[in-house]
């Protein structure tokens, strides 16, 4: 706190509008310094108000002037007392009388910037509500009227807690400001009959405190106190219990209660009760995804203000409404609030209560830009200002500027301005420029191109799109109408624009809802050009989106273009969201939202050609990574509640198959295993203890059922165990002394061709160590090369027999020469090798080290393979079907020649033949002549 007084501030000087009222003042302070007396007597020139303040704290002002404003703040606050209802009433008005006169000449005389006034006036209101709180509570206490409280809970009202609403809880109270408050009290601390007069004794104790702070007598008010926004008024009483006020919200909280409640903070009473309150509350304020459609609500409740109060129309500024009129402070509030619902359930950092705060916290999030975010705040703290100087003059609630031309003159020399026009023009000037800012964002000029003619077949599928659950409210049907001529606009420039109509008229399908995604259409017009991509291009990611299309929030939600951030960032940021989730099952849900953004992102990118095939598997296989290291330790905490902690050193999950080799793709399964070391432990301890074998077996089933099971926001992946020792037949978990003597007596050869792959995702350091040790164990084995390749031969007739080529000449998985053909005879070379690779490009080249492959045949299965696993990557993010590109589209097409390399389909399969013949040529060659035992030795 600064120590300076108030003279040495000082940084301007209101005019004196009127010479006698001015001159009294300045006759009666004579003994003050000029620079003072200069403040006081121009001050009582333009505020009758203020003037007669000033005759009434006559002695208590020449004090306070000759201290610090803040140390005389605090001794205003600290003398309010009174041990009676009538001497506490008197007492507060007195600190009224004085801190009105306070923070008015401290403003007018630029000692205290905009925020240090309403900080003041707002620090004022809640010491005002608590102490009258306190006062009312403490008698009903005392008239044992207040069910199992006592005194030592009068300083917490009994659990009854003053929410501020509005300026009050963003601490910008306006000068002359009735307070805002929704009064409540925590039912959870009475029973049965206790609730019920409890009940009755709190709002007794709210009629009180409201009637204390509000009530006119000889020494005028405190505050005028508001308790309308609390839920259903009409109907509610003016105290309600919590429990009522949360189901109220949860069924029925309207858009404008939850922007009235971004700024909702406790300010009296039960401060911890209230902040627990607005906690539970969190959802209802915050959603989880970008909420577009607020702007709508946000936009009608401006109109319909403007309607009931006669506002809208041009601005004349004599009679203009700083507040509510056109360009006024809320339309500013507004804009803030509106733009923190609809982002603020994601990002924490834009819940700010405070407007100019709020502002900034956008503009650093890249929700609006740096220059509209100085702009509103500037015009913020100049609007507040006008604000407040009309309504120092009489202590008016009002928020117009003066009818009549001497007023204002009166209202220019109160802001120190000598020439009345300048102000004007200033004024008239902010309140356009806030106008055109905001309302461009509220209600954006309409861009859209003219709606195409359809033929007949187009003309009735979009005759279908009226039956659709997306479409079936009205609110939805009309934000649709002004989207639907440029979206089909938009699908008609596509380059085969029947074909993404038919997708997109999918997507339209599968949505549940519509309001939200067309608002942020509205709002967000490059979107539709990424649907329309998307519905042009990629069938399968427009289904995808068809059932969660709330990925969309990722695309503006800040990011989405940026450089990857890998394995580590991604599982980072995921434990860190899921540490502040509440429960497990949001845990879990909170999981799936996150990594379908993600997801889509990798989509998105690997469709637009920003990332290539080989880029967008590492970042799937990234991507898998983080969601089982994040969320094995969430399963782990939650299984232990029950059943204790793991016994022994715990467990490792494996990655095997594609997840181990880190070529995941789009649709992909994953892979795993999961090993244990019990380290002699015979269970667990805990609640309801089980044995090792079942604990871990257990465990794993509630790892697979987090990650697979169906809930409000899908599954995540689906997993397959099928790689365990014993596959289906045997136990989902293993220990790692059964994993070493299963690998040792009883596996296949291609068991051992499938640790290959394998790889830890996450598990104790020292577990993954052992392990690694064991999987290198199994490599280490002195086996018969002859015998490798036999099972070998011998596997792919098996799988030729089951499963053929596969889908036709565009086939990439199935087939001789093909990818499973490939990863097949390049697992045996790594098997074999000395050093055993993951990758089938690095296990191809180990097959050539050890002299089993020539270079040639090297190359010729590794070409087959890179090319095969682009077409198979590209292929399953557009279908998930057999690949045919006739169906997929002029942009799905585009996509599989770029990232094949090749210019038309006929040029595609015919390389698709040459690679696979070249390939399979090699492979035949090689298994007829396997390596010689012993190669791998040494």
């Amino acid at each position: 706190m600064t120590t300076q007084p108030f003279a040495a501030r000082i940084t301007r000087t209101p005019i004196a509008f009127e010479a006698d009222p001015a001159n009294d003042i300045a006759e009666r302070f004579s003994d003050l310094a000029p620079e003072l007396r200069a403040v006081l007597s121009g001050t009582a020139g333009c505020s009758p108000y203020l003037r007669g303040l000033m005759e009434r704290q006559e002695s208590w002002l020449r004090e306070a002037l000759s201290q610090s404003p803040e140390a005389a703040f605090a001794q205003a606050m600290e003398d309010i007392s009174g041990d009676s209802d009538a001497a506490l009433r008197t007492s507060l008005r007195v600190a009224k009388q004085r801190i009105a006169l306070l923070t008015g000449l401290a403003d007018l005389a630029g000692v205290w910037q905009l925020e240090d006034v309403t900080g003041a006036l707002t620090d004022f209101a809640g010491h005002a509500t608590d102490l009258a709180m306190q006062f009312q509570v403490g008698q009903e206490i005392r008239r044992k009227k207040l069910p199992g409280m006592t005194e030592d809970d009068i300083a917490t009202s009994g659990g009854m807690v003053a929410l501020a609403m509005g300026k009050m809880g963003g601490h910008e109270l306006n000068y002359s400001s009735d307070i805002d408050l929704i009064m409540l009290f925590d039912d959870s601390r009475f029973d049965g009959l206790d609730f019920h007069d409890a009940r009755a004794s709190h709002i007794r104790s709210t009629r009180k405190m409201s009637a204390m702070l509000s009530e006119l007598t000889a020494d005028g008010y405190v505050f005028r106190t508001d308790l309308r926004l609390r839920p259903d008024p009409a109907v509610t009483p003016v105290c309600v219990a919590m429990e009522a006020a949360e189901r109220y919200y949860e069924s029925l909280g309207r858009t404008w209660e939850r922007a009235a409640h971004i700024k909702a903070r406790p300010c009296a009473g039960d401060i911890a009760a209230g902040e627990a309150y607005l906690k539970r509350l969190s959802p209802f304020i915050w959603r989880k995804h970008l909420d577009f459609a607020a702007i709508q609500d946000a936009h009608d409740m401006r109109l319909r203000i403007r309607a009931h109060k006669g506002l809208h129309g041009d601005i004349t500024l004599a009679g203009h409404d700083m507040k509510l009129g056109r360009g006024g402070i809320r339309e500013i509030e507004f804009f803030t609030q509106t733009r923190q619902i609809i982002a603020g359930g994601r990002d924490e950092n834009l819940r700010s209560r405070q407007t100019v705060p709020g502002l900034a916290s956008l503009a650093n999030a890249g929700w609006i830009p740096d220059e509209t975010a100085e702009v509103l705040s500037r015009h913020y703290r100049f609007h507040r200002d006008v604000e407040h100087r009309v309504q120092m003059f009489r202590d008016a609630q009002t928020h117009k500027l003066p009818t009549s031309p001497e007023e204002f003159d009166r209202l220019a020399r109160m802001m120190g301005e000598g020439d009345t026009e300048a102000l004007k023009t200033r004024i008239h000037d902010a309140l356009t420029e806030v106008h055109e800012v905001t309302e461009g964002f509220f209600a954006p000029e309409d861009g859209s191109k003219s709606a195409p003619q359809l033929d007949t077949n187009d003309a009735e599928i979009v005759a279908r799109w009226e039956t659709y659950s997306c479409l079936r409210s009205s609110r939805a049907v009309e934000i649709f109408k002004r989207l639907k001529p440029d979206l089909l606009a938009r699908l008609a420039d596509a380059p085969r624009p029947h074909d993404a109509l038919i997708q997109f008229d999918g997507f339209l399908k599968r949505l549940p809802a519509g309001v939200q995604l067309f608002s942020l259409f509205e709002a967000n017009p490059t979107l539709v050009d990424l649907i329309v991509d998307i519905a042009a291009t990629a069938p399968a990611l427009a289904a995808y989106l068809g059932n969660n299309a709330q990925v969309l929030d990722a695309v503006i939600g800040g990011g989405f273009f940026e450089p990857w951030p890998g394995r580590d960032t991604l599982t980072a940021a995921l434990t860190d969201r899921l540490a502040k989730a509440p429960d497990y099952e949001t845990k879990l849900d909170t999981t799936r939202r996150w990594m379908k953004e993600w997801h889509f992102r990798i989509g998105v990118h690997f469709l637009r050609g920003l990332v290539h095939a080989r880029e967008a598997g590492n970042q799937y296989t990234d991507l898998a990574d983080a969601v089982i290291q994040a969320l094995w330790p969430v399963v782990v905490e939650n299984f232990s509640v029950k059943h204790g902690p793991p016994p022994g050193k715990g467990a490792v999950i494996v990655g095997m198959g594609s997840l181990g080799a880190r070529s995941l793709s789009a649709t992909s399964d994953l892979d795993l295993i999961v090993i244990y070391d019990a380290e002699g432990a015979e269970g667990s301890e805990g609640r309801r203890p089980l044995a090792t074998k079942p604990y871990y077996a257990r465990l794993t089933q509630a790892f697979v059922t987090a990650v697979s099971a169906p809930m409000a926001e899908g599954k995540l992946y689906e997993i397959d165990m099928r790689l365990r020792p014993s596959g289906r037949q045997g136990p989902v978990a293993t220990s790692i002394d059964s994993f070493r003597a299963y690998q040792r007596d009883e596996a296949w050869t291609w068991e051992h061709l499938a640790l290959t792959r394998a790889r830890v995702v996450t598990g104790p350091e020292d577990l993954s160590a052992a392990y690694m040790a064991a999987r290198q164990e199994v490599f280490e084995f002195d086996r018969d090369h002859a015998k490798v390749v036999q099972d070998v031969i011998d596997m792919r007739a098996r799988i030729a027999a089951a499963k053929g080529d596969g889908g036709g000449a565009l086939e990439a998985k199935l087939g001789v020469g093909h990818l499973q053909d490939v990863e097949l005879v390049a697992q045996a070379a790594a098997l074999i090798a000395p050093d055993t690779a993951r990758t089938p490009r690095d296990q191809i080249a180990q097959g050539v080290a050890i002299g089993w492959f020539t270079d040639a045949q090297g190359q010729a299965m590794a070409d087959s393979h890179d090319l095969m696993w682009r077409l198979q990557a590209a292929s399953k993010l557009l279908s998930e079907g057999p690949l045919d590109l006739e169906t997929q589209g002029q942009g799905g097409q585009d996509l599989l020649l770029r990232e094949t390399g090749v210019e038309n389909e006929a040029e595609l399969v015919a390389e698709l033949q040459t690679r696979a013949a070249r390939a399979a040529e090699a492979i035949e060659d090689v298994l007829a002549h396997p390596p010689q035992t012993g190669v791998s030795d040494g």
